[in-house]
């Protein structure tokens, strides 16, 4: 796996014209992402705030699940508890199964993704449709998301109109107008709403003060997935929690900003209750949760409140795209949270990171996935995974570096270097070649240059 990241990115970087795209498209929403920021001259401050109160909520996470079941169940929720993927699809089909769920209409969410529970449920005879519009066209095309917030935007309009049209939901051939599709695929998923028999929705803050379950969405299908059937379905990590309202407000002031550069998402729905004459049901869900509070170098994973900004100013993800790593979540976030769900099955997309940290600079709760991403790179002898070449390398460079008359011999005799042919450098054995040219060494080093300017400059002053 070491060397997974690398040949898909290569893949990827074969078609020019797509990684600009997904270059520019991205570095937009970094862009957006400034200018909300610095039009709320608190912007520093919220960050902090925020990366405080997760902190607080994940050393005293026990009592705030407390606190929060306890209030749904006081609202008429059934609660149910998973402590892994397996148990999570369990519960949930068996509510489906008491139910004679035969169609179960979903709004988005990253958990079930996790959890692998679309094809769990079809498998046993359940038609699950995704309702939000990118994870519908990503269904219909047998992919997996790229961004944990944009499923579906490293796809052209015309890609999408293709596949709308063989599928016989777009009428008009040819027609890749963006309008145009939406609405074909808002008429396509119309009689799904209909008649569904349950709703399933993610949930992006529960209020352990309150028992709200919060959905930020731009499209109201989380609306729409619990207005009409009566059974309503919550698939929430326990690391979603949140003490009270004035928690939320300060999230929610960051939450789109960070991701999309909206001052607010278009939707922001709070369920705390079953509709009458239906139910709902909560499944906390902890899948290796548990297990990062408890980890001294990586528990900061847990704060991550899923915005993808880390994503969006991240340059080997904007340049390699989504499908280049080995875990379901991308990017600079999806490496840490891959690197704690199992290390040595996903040891291969920790170098994925040019350590520029940019990511930490932007990260809304402070989770700083960059600085994580290099602590998980310290750590991978211990999993079998570490890269060796880099190692001899490394440890060759050190015995040079501290040994300064090897370093002061093989720098001034460098240019020698400029005389191998081009030829002769460009093989397997010098992995700098793939990509690179090789460097033109100068015949005086820096040293040496600052050297005779600080001796002239003396020279000077007498």
């Amino acid at each position: 796996m070491s060397t997974y990241h690398s040949k898909r990115a290569a893949e990827f970087l074969k078609d020019p014209e797509k990684v600009t795209r997904h270059d520019q498209t991205f570095w937009s929403l970094r862009q957006k992402r400034d200018d909300r920021a610095h039009e709320l001259p608190e912007w520093e401050d919220l960050r902090e705030h925020s990366s405080q109160i997760k902190a607080h909520t994940a050393t005293h996470l026990a009592d705030y699940i407390d606190q929060f079941t306890e209030n749904l169940k006081k609202n008429g929720v059934i609660v149910h508890f998973a402590k892994d993927a397996q148990e999570f699809n369990e519960i949930a089909y068996g509510i489906l199964e008491d139910h004679n769920v035969r169609k179960l209409v979903k709004s988005k969410s990253m958990l079930t993704e996790e959890c692998q529970l679309n094809p769990y449920l079809i498998k046993r005879g359940i038609n699950v449709v995704e309702t939000d519009l990118g994870e519908r066209i990503l269904q219909l095309m047998h992919l997996r998301p790229a961004h944990i917030v944009m499923p579906a935007i490293h796809l052209t309009r015309e890609e999408i109109g293709k596949m709308f049209e063989e599928k016989g939901i777009s009428k008009e051939i040819g027609n890749y107008d963006p309008t145009y599709l939406t609405r074909c695929g808002r008429e396509n998923l119309r009689n799904d709403f209909m008649d569904a028999d349950a709703g399933m929705t993610g949930c992006n803050f529960g209020i352990a003060a309150t028992g709200d379950c919060v959905v930020c969405t731009n499209e109201g299908n989380a609306d729409m997935s619990t207005s009409l059937p009566k059974l309503h379905i919550v698939a929430m990590g326990i690391e979603k929690v949140i003490p009270d309202y004035a928690s939320l407000a300060v999230f929610h002031r960051l939450l789109s900003r960070s991701g999309t550069g909206q001052p607010s998402t278009a939707f922001t729905s709070h369920f705390r209750k079953p509709r009458p004459g239906g139910e709902m049901h909560v499944i906390l869900v902890d899948n290796g949760r548990s297990n990062m509070i408890a980890n001294p170098e990586h528990w900061q994973t847990l704060k991550c409140i899923r915005c993808g900004a880390c994503m969006n100013t991240c340059p080997v993800y904007r340049r390699s795209g989504g499908y280049s790593y080995s875990y379901f979540i991308p990017g600079p976030i999806g490496v840490d949270l891959g690197m704690i769900h199992d290390p040595k099955k996903y040891s291969g997309n920790v170098s994925a990171c040019s350590l520029c940290l940019s990511c930490d600079c932007v990260c809304p709760a402070k989770v700083e996935p960059g600085s994580q991403i290099y602590r998980w790179r310290q750590s991978l002898e211990k999993y079998g995974t570490e890269n060796k070449a880099k190692k001899v390398m490394a440890e060759g460079m050190k015995a040079v570096y501290e040994n300064y008359h090897v370093y002061d011999a093989l720098l001034r005799n460098s240019p020698i270097a400029n005389h191998i042919p081009e030829s002769l450098a460009d093989i397997k054995l010098n992995p700098w070649s793939i990509g690179h040219t090789m460097p033109h060494f100068a015949q005086k080093s820096f040293h040496v240059i600052f050297k005779q300017a600080m001796d002239e400059l003396k020279k000077g002053k007498k």
